[in-house]
């Protein structure tokens, strides 16, 4: 290894969705933000940044000395290209601390913009989906001018390790967190096959998530396949561990004839319409990744000298980006000050809802460990995220919430300056009444916090499962 023996302090990157989200990330501990262009990100359909938001934005951040960046990653047709440089140009005067691309040809028109002194300079990043994976284009794009490179997804630790070793004066970000995407780091064509809605253009529908039905298929005359209905108490999970626990080297353990045949798959919401596939995997969400987690890697990205660990989930809920920053921020100031890595890290992340997590491509595991058969949404494990503090007043904070709680339930509450768990033993509605259940409508409630008014302010609550 040609890092230092001193680990980089990486910069914590978070998404931002809205300015609330924008705020509280900074509140427990990112450095940098990412928000999405209107028409020009891969979030087009869930992105309430526009114009004002983002100016809103970028002085906030330089307000409190954070980065802004922007997201303009899109892979455009020809009329998106036409309009691009007119939409970017006011943009680009708020002076943002960083504009995310992708597209080659984009890329250059900004370039020569800058370079003409028609616009301020903004730094560059290569965004993930421009799939850099090797040193000889990061120094591509560095002589084209770029200022950081966000590498591909599926890179190894080792594979990053090189490329830092190579490029030791370009820029590195590595996504740490979130939602991984089973096709190449996005290029996803599923979404515009089944919907017309292109993932390239920022429409992504999640196809991949959709939950598909198993039948299995017999060959036409015509030599198409037509489902049949799968006979006998065939069950692919038992068959599978039995097979596992005979396996032998030279790949002699018996397999069920029911393995050999050919299936179909149904999506739950298009019935009748049936696609054939050769699957010998278990379960109904084929298609479904894993989320990425890679607080356990902080330290070795740090050692490695990666510039940026980035999180996922410009769409996801204020819960998810503040549990996350703090986490993460939790991590880094970890492996900076050579402590060892706490364990209690990943327990915390388990609390937030996710589709089982995965290190992906960053430690080189056996195919099952990328994909989820068993469900395709979210869950949470430990907590469950359910409101948020809205004022405190005479020892007593009103809460709006978000799920079901109750008297008697251990409640964490959620602060910039520490975390903290209480018994609630008492609880009032906004009448000031009694109550001992607060359902999740949203409705308002009011609940104890006597001597902790500065440490409850602005606080998220969670419930411990």
């Amino acid at each position: 290894m040609n890092a230092s023996l001193t680990p980089k302090v990486p910069e914590l990157l978070l998404p931002a969705g809205s300015l609330a989200k924008m705020r509280a990330a900074y509140d427990f501990g990112a450095d940098a933000m990412y928000a999405g262009q209107p028409r020009y990100s891969l979030r087009a359909r869930n992105n309430e940044f526009r114009l004002e938001q983002i100016a809103q934005g970028i002085n906030e951040a330089h307000q409190r000395g954070k980065k802004f960046f922007l997201t303009s990653n899109l892979l455009p047709h020809n009329d998106k290209v036409r309009t691009y440089l007119r939409d970017i140009e006011p943009i680009i005067a708020m002076k943002p601390d960083g504009i995310i691309m992708a597209d080659p040809g984009l890329i250059m028109m900004v370039l020569d913009k800058m370079h003409s002194g028609a616009w301020n300079h903004v730094p560059i990043h290569l965004s993930v989906q421009a799939n850099t994976t090797n040193h000889a284009t990061v120094k591509f794009w560095q002589k084209v001018g770029v200022t950081r490179i966000i590498l591909s997804r599926e890179l190894s630790l080792d594979e990053i390790e090189a490329i830092r070793n190579e490029c030791p004066d370009m820029e590195l970000e590595v996504f740490v967190h979130g939602a991984l995407c089973i096709a190449y780091s996005g290029r996803c064509l599923l979404s515009g096959y089944f919907n017309r809605r292109d993932a390239n253009q920022g429409t992504c529908t999640n196809a991949c998530r959709w939950e598909y039905k198993q039948s299995a298929a017999q060959e036409t005359d015509s030599g198409d396949v037509a489902p049949i209905k799968l006979e006998g108490d065939f069950n692919f999970a038992n068959e599978q561990q039995q097979a596992e626990s005979a396996f032998v080297a030279c790949g002699g353990s018996p397999r069920h004839p029911a393995a050999e045949q050919v299936y179909l798959l149904e999506e739950a919401g298009r019935p009748g319409q049936h696609m054939p596939v050769m699957e010998d995997e278990h379960g109904t969400y084929i298609m479904n990744s894993k989320d990425l987690r890679a607080v356990e890697h902080v330290a070795r990205l740090a050692q490695i000298g990666v510039d940026s660990l980035k999180v996922e989930g410009r769409t996801k809920s204020q819960y998810y980006v503040t549990r996350t920053a703090q986490i993460y921020r939790r991590a880094i100031d970890d492996a900076v000050a050579g402590k060892p890595f706490n364990p209690e890290l990943i327990a915390q992340l388990d609390s937030l809802s996710n589709r089982g997590y995965t290190s992906g491509f960053l430690e080189r595991r056996p195919m099952q460990d990328y994909q989820s058969y068993e469900t395709g949404g979210s869950h949470a494990q430990h907590s469950q995220y359910v409101g948020e503090v809205l004022q405190v007043a005479d020892g007593w904070a009103e809460i709006e919430t978000k799920n079901k709680f109750s008297v008697g339930d251990t409640i964490e509450v959620i602060h910039p300056s520490g975390n903290r768990l209480i018994t609630l033993e008492h609880m009032k509605n906004d009448k000031g009444q009694p109550i001992d259940v607060a359902l999740g409508n949203p409705i308002k409630v009011w609940i104890p916090v006597p001597g902790q008014e500065d440490a409850t302010r602005g606080a998220l609550v969670a419930r411990l499962l």
